[in-house]
């Protein structure tokens, strides 16, 4: 596997070594040990797939406290992925990485504990897949408004379906500094 550094620290693209041939492909979606090896989690305690239909975007999500990392690809469709660096005291507080996530380039999207996450959908329809480092915890769960200014994501679509949730999430400036990850914190607990 293809290890790729973002300019957000911690957050990395992967592109697995695929095998294939007139009968298909073959490919490793995660190795513990390969994967421990290039820094990167061993211990998922979480797995998601959702599905949603073209202009659908999710996020920014992310859980705090007991904060989730997560490991996200597309098993089918194409979608915009981004990871935003919420972790107040961060040297990259407020940035943001995108990446191009789709069942045919097979990439994979390392977002560590500490950032946002979301994706919009660029096909027809996308089914999406998340390892989780940590449990789902509905009083923790949290977001940001996926169009804050500050943060400046470009997304590819203009008019997303959002849900109630995330068209009332708040901007990044108006969250309780205790509701946001802390980078000392998250820093120290690796």
């Amino acid at each position: 596997m293809k290890v790729i550094e973002t300019r957000l620290p911690g957050c990395v693209v992967i592109e697995p070594a695929v095998f294939g041939d007139e009968r298909g492909f073959f490919f490793e979606t995660w190795n513990a040990e390969r994967f421990g090896q290039h820094g990167l989690p061993t211990k998922f305690v979480q797995s998601n797939v959702s599905t949603s239909a073209k202009g659908v975007l999710r996020g920014l999500h992310y859980q705090w406290p007991r904060p989730q990392g997560k490991l996200v690809s597309v098993l089918e469709g194409e979608v915009y992925d981004v990871a935003v660096d919420i972790r107040r005291g961060s040297p990259t507080f407020g940035q943001w990485e995108a990446v191009v996530l789709s069942a045919e380039n097979k990439k994979q999207f390392w977002i560590p504990e500490g950032f946002a996450h979301g994706f919009a959908v660029l096909s027809e329809r996308a089914v999406f897949s998340y390892l989780c480092t940590e449990v789902y915890l509905k009083d923790f769960d949290a977001g940001v408004r996926w169009n804050d200014a500050d943060i400046g994501v470009d997304w590819p679509i203009s008019g997303p379906t959002l849900s109630a949730k995330d068209e009332a999430a708040p901007f990044l400036k108006d969250i309780a500094e205790d509701r946001l990850p802390d980078f000392a914190a998250l820093q120290g607990a690796l």
